[in-house]
């Protein structure tokens, strides 16, 4: 991994947007890789802007890579103010935002946060959620660091 990347991912690990549960979240979505042990939940939240659905705040928690954080962070930013098909229509390395293109190795953490944004905003996951629902039908999971804020 380069020096840049590698240091793109410590300000975002720095900083992480978006963390913890959104208790009053409309879809969740949870996915994860027995292989490496990683897991990843989103929240999100709508609301009706110009008569369209679209996000109003995605949050995550997160059991993996310091990638899979960042990618995270980055992308709950970037998928706000979208409408779902909008959400859904983005690359895998456009999630990953600012942090660029990511070597082979850690693709994969960008594949986590792609897949937990489709299980969200998958219609029978948007229709299920109930509106208070703290984490569905999966088992909570631990954020990445306890005393990270959501902003």
């Amino acid at each position: 991994m380069s020096e840049e990347l590698q240091k793109k991912i410590a300000e975002a690990i720095r900083n992480p947007q978006n963390v913890g549960e959104l208790p009053e979240a409309d879809a969740i979505g949870t996915v994860g890789n027995s292989d490496c042990g990683e897991m990843l939940r989103m929240w999100v939240k709508f609301k009706q802007q110009d008569g369209k659905k679209v996000i109003d705040r995605a949050t995550f928690q997160s059991f993996g890579c310091e990638t899979a954080i960042a990618v995270a962070s980055l992308a709950t930013e970037l998928i706000r103010g979208k409408t779902p098909e909008e959400a859904l229509s983005l690359k895998t390395e456009e999630l990953a935002g600012e942090l660029g293109p990511l070597p082979p190795m850690k693709i994969h953490c960008a594949q986590l946060v792609e897949g937990a944004l489709r299980s969200a905003l998958s219609p029978d996951q948007q229709q299920q959620s109930p509106p208070n629902s703290r984490h569905g039908p999966h088992a909570p999971l631990v954020a990445p660091d306890e005393t990270a804020q959501a902003d």
